[in-house]
């Protein structure tokens, strides 16, 4: 049965309002279809890029550029393509499903991938006419050209609009010419297509525009050498200068000044899918490390049974499962949008991509955070499974863990995306999108009211996970309301504040993901087959108070005195509280032992 707009949430409301877990999709939810483009990516992986990574390592540019090629044959590049540009026109779930499987070996690969496929091809799918796509996109889904994304410059980073690059309109308004410098650009030294931000006379927002790249006749672009770089090494990433380059007119994208709007919106959909991206590294660094764990022999007995290696494997598992949770919450979410507003008549397929992902511009930028992050710590926990063989070039948990690093930065970075997240639910609650001052206004009255002393029955599973996510969201609120008040516009002036209140946000959005799935799964396969998932659920929960109890602690301190501060402190302290504490060793030790097991990740 189809989803209508009252079926699902919109964009931020997870925080004030209750979801089913019958109303979220999850990887065990795949379709015949889904699970055999799994299949395709795996083995097309395992075969021609696994193998491969010492050559990645050494930076072979041409092994990068010959795998986009094959990826290109098998239709990997096109699957988020529409069917009458070249490509297989597959659900959003379906394209960050190959996103997922296809990024996990290599950070090179994943880089070029993601860079091609997204901010390269999207753009022209998205926001160009119909000569344009016509033009373009049919060589870009199949791999006959390659795309590159030239925003940032020296001097514009996070702040993107600020650009310096020029195009000027020639006297017989034929042609623009562009004249500046880029840098970070992937792909730039295998790329026959760029697309350009520039500004246009003294206008406040950039342009966006398709530029043509043929090193035989380089109409003023030139290149400067690949850039040496911590990881993602075979990742083609040079500076792109344009010294007079001619561009048609007709190769602006979209309209004049609607460039900044490209690059935000563009940036959200790579933010998801860059959650994607770092699954699957997540799920072959645990798997490598619980095989050498498995096989590492000290003191007579595998280091696998050593409870500090196992705690490490129930961690970097529980992170990656709860990440996955998460991400096909969000991507099947934006997937119904975008079907809702393609049903409705009055969106064409690309204005219902676009609204449907900016819809959940939050989540994603939740999503982008967490699960980097999560990759991060993984992939330290493998380099430390390892031990000193895991410092070495002979192991490929090394690479993994430079790889990762990247991921904190790119599609903004971290910290831009903590804000980011609160300032669109602030903005969301200003339009009435998302209702914050009643559930807010609620809850400061609740403060001051008696607290019930009765013990609530929670004898079904999850019931107290599930009433602890509910204070969880009182506490933001709390939070969140309290701060808005003080400070109005001005709380963007204060970003610590904002970073705290954001990583209470991240944690309820993840923690609510992964008790929902586990739930899901238990009620379909029974509790004890998904006694591991249900483990990760409460483990996850567990730590996520933790870090909500601490950027709690942070935000009202930094704004509050006397009785307010008080009264506050008591809310936090009231709403982190469990009846019953779980036992995490106990947690840890039902997670790792079957990890262990099985000698990989098997979730």
């Amino acid at each position: 049965m189809e989803a209508t707009e009252k079926d699902i949430l919109r964009g931020g409301q997870f925080l004030v309002k209750e979801t089913n877990c019958e109303d979220i999709f999850t990887p065990e939810d795949f379709n015949e279809e889904q699970l055999m483009m799994k299949e395709a990516v795996t083995e097309f992986v395992d075969r021609e890029i696994w193998p491969n990574k010492a050559r990645f390592e050494a930076k072979d540019y041409a092994l990068t550029e010959s795998c986009m090629r094959q990826a290109g044959e098998m239709g990997f590049l096109g699957v988020s393509v529409p069917e009458e540009y070249g490509g297989m026109g597959m659900s959003f779930v379906s394209t960050m499903l190959v996103c997922d499987y296809i990024s996990g070996a290599t950070g090179s690969f994943s880089t070029a991938f993601g860079a091609h496929t997204g901010i390269g091809t999207m753009p022209i799918t998205l926001y160009g006419n119909e000569e344009q796509k016509k033009k373009y996109v049919p060589k870009l889904a199949t791999g006959e050209w390659f795309g590159s994304y030239c925003l940032t410059e020296p001097s514009a980073g996070s702040d993107a609009n600020s650009g310096k690059t020029k195009a000027v309109l020639s006297d017989d308004g034929k042609t623009y010419k562009i004249t500046g410098q880029k840098m970070w650009i992937s792909n730039a030294g295998f790329c026959s297509l760029m697309i350009v931000f520039a500004r246009i006379e003294d206008d406040k927002n950039i342009t966006g525009f398709i530029v043509e790249y043929d090193p035989e006749n380089p109409n003023g672009i030139t290149m400067g050498e690949e850039e040496h770089k911590l990881g993602i090494r075979a990742s083609s990433t040079r500076q792109v200068f344009f010294n007079d380059t001619v561009v048609p007119v007709e190769n602006m994208l979209s309209t004049r000044g609607n460039g900044f709007k490209i690059a935000m919106n563009a940036l959200n959909v790579g933010r998801i899918k860059l959650a994607a991206a770092c699954l699957d590294a997540q799920r072959r660094t645990i798997t490598e490390s619980v095989k050498y764990a498995n096989e590492r022999v000290q003191f007579k007995v595998p280091i696998s049974s050593f409870g500090a290696i196992q705690q490490k494997i129930a961690e970097m598992a529980t992170n990656c499962w709860v990440g996955e949770a998460a991400s096909y919450r969000a991507a099947k979410n934006i997937e119904d949008r975008i079907a809702i507003r393609q049903n409705n008549g009055k969106d064409t397929h690309q204005e219902a991509e676009l609204k449907g992902v900016e819809e959940y511009a939050i989540e994603c930028s939740i999503l982008k955070v967490a699960v980097s992050e999560h990759t991060q710590h993984c992939t330290d926990e493998g380099i430390q499974i390892f031990g000193g063989m895991g410092f070495s070039e002979e192991t490929p948990i090394e690479s993994a863990w430079r790889d990762a690093r990247i991921a904190r930065i790119y599609e903004g970075t971290n910290e831009i995306n903590r804000m980011l997240s609160i300032g669109m639910l602030i903005k969301k609650a200003m339009k009435g999108h998302v209702d914050l001052l009643g559930p807010a206004t609620a809850v400061a009255n609740e403060l001051t009211g008696i607290p019930s002393f009765d013990t609530p029955d929670f004898s079904e599973l999850f019931s107290e996970e599930k009433s602890i996510i509910k204070n969880l969201k009182k506490l933001f609120l709390m939070v969140a309301g309290a701060a808005l008040q003080k400070y109005g516009e001005e709380i963007e002036k204060h970003q610590q504040l904002m970073l705290a209140s954001s990583d209470i946000l991240i944690q309820i959005y993840m923690a609510e993901s992964a008790i929902l799935r586990a739930e899901k799964m238990a009620k379909k396969d029974g509790e004890d087959k998904a006694k591991q998932q249900i483990a990760m659920a409460k483990l996850n929960l567990f730590h996520a108070i933790d870090v909500i109890e601490t950027a709690g602690k942070h935000s009202i301190i930094s704004f509050s005195t006397g009785d307010e501060q008080r009264m506050m402190l008591m809310g936090l302290k009231r709403y982190l509280k469990y009846v019953n504490m779980p036992n995490i060793i106990e947690l840890r030790n039902i997670i790792a032992d079957k990890v262990i097991k099985e000698n990989k990740y098997c979730f």
